[in-house]
């Protein structure tokens, strides 16, 4: 597949800077690997000696720059579409090849299972060998479930979701519109309920009957695992985006557009505002709330609760600026250890002299 200079335009909203002889793109790449025929954007300028040295055909680049590459190695010299956000105009481009070559073929493969009252279009969805689509289940126009999912009985899936191999949705679970779960996600497992039986001396299993809903235009990374609720709902806003190996438990709230990276865990009952984001390996304890747009750096152990729109880092976690100044008294320490060891040694010796000169 290629594109023209013109339907770059039109996909991207940009402006091209400067005439430039017909070219045709059949490819994206960053900067660094783009060759003739490929177009790549300039998103940060840490990678501007790269877009200097670049050899691609057409580059998509943020408004004022200064100075622009010619041609390598004696090649034309790139189209320059201008745009107002690189990088979000060239997620575009690679969205559009990517449509283009995974097409949608609709039809059910005749290695699935569909149990006879579940609700769907065979003409509208794909569904994937190894399938199972239990009783009861809904599935929208446009779904592509892939091969080893299970769907439980009496699901809801949105229009237009994507559900990579070996996905599960456990039984009556909400999964709205344009949702795209990856390999191996795990959607509605009980949660980690138990309870100490004292007179049998052993843990008894806390029945999880409640369900979760999951908003539209989600992603949830491969081998994530959000639990049911224990009654009620385990809630994921719209718009969020979870990244592979996290772990939600019961009956959390995680509002609208949220990030969770990799192996973070929150714990049960615990409720997330808008546009939070929680970085790489992260802990939330639980029955706690956390604040519209509240920023949570890696490795943080969160174990109160925290207001909206602070930036935190730490465990257990406190503000950033607050964090900061501890880990820069713990590397003083052991200077200031010594310097202490030397002053015990002079009131030592003073106090030497004194008793001797008593004496």
């Amino acid at each position: 597949m290629q594109l023209t200079i013109d339907k770059i335009i039109e996909l991207t909203g940009g402006k091209l800077l400067k005439p430039t002889p017909e070219t045709t793109i059949s490819g994206v790449a960053t900067l660094a690997d783009a060759c003739r025929g490929e177009i790549s954007f300039l998103g940060n300028e840490k990678y501007f000696q790269a877009f200097l040295k670049t050899g691609a055909s057409a580059i998509l680049v943020p408004p004022g720059l200064p100075d622009y590459p010619k041609g390598k190695d004696g090649a034309p010299a790139p189209a320059f579409i201008e745009v107002e956000n690189p990088s979000l105009a060239f997620n575009s481009l690679v969205d559009y090849f990517v449509k283009v070559v995974h097409s949608f073929e609709p039809g059910i493969s005749p290695h699935a299972y569909v149990d006879e009252s579940a609700q769907l279009d065979p003409s509208k969805v794909r569904i994937g060998p190894g399938v199972v689509i239990e009783a009861g289940a809904k599935i929208g126009d446009g779904c592509d479930i892939g091969a080893g999912c299970i769907i439980g009985r009496d699901c809801v899936i949105g229009e237009n979701c994507k559900f990579h191999q070996r996905v599960t949705i456990r039984e009556r679970c909400i999964i709205g519109k344009h949702v795209v779960i990856q390999p191996g996600a795990v959607i509605g497992a009980d949660g980690f309920g138990f309870l100490l039986n004292k007179e049998v001396g052993y843990y008894d299993t806390i029945d999880q009957v409640g369900i979760v809903v999951i908003g539209d235009y989600v992603d949830i990374g491969a081998n994530s695992t959000i639990d049911r609720a224990r009654f009620g709902r385990t809630v994921i806003g719209e718009g969020c985006k979870i990244d592979n190996l996290v772990q939600i438990g019961h009956n959390v709230t995680v509002g609208k557009h949220c990030i969770i990276v990799a192996q973070t865990g929150i714990a049960g009952s615990t409720k997330l505002g808008n546009y939070v984001t929680v970085a790489a390996q992260s802990g939330i304890a639980g029955h706690l709330s956390i604040g519209d747009q509240a920023i949570i750096g890696a490795k943080t152990g969160v174990i109160t609760n925290l207001a909206a729109g602070g930036t935190y880092w730490g465990m257990p976690a406190a503000t950033f600026k607050e964090t900061t100044k501890q880990i820069i008294c713990l590397r003083k320490l052991p200077q200031a250890m010594k310097e202490m060891k030397a002053l015990q040694k002079q009131v030592d010796a003073l106090q030497k002299l004194i008793e001797e000169a008593q004496s």
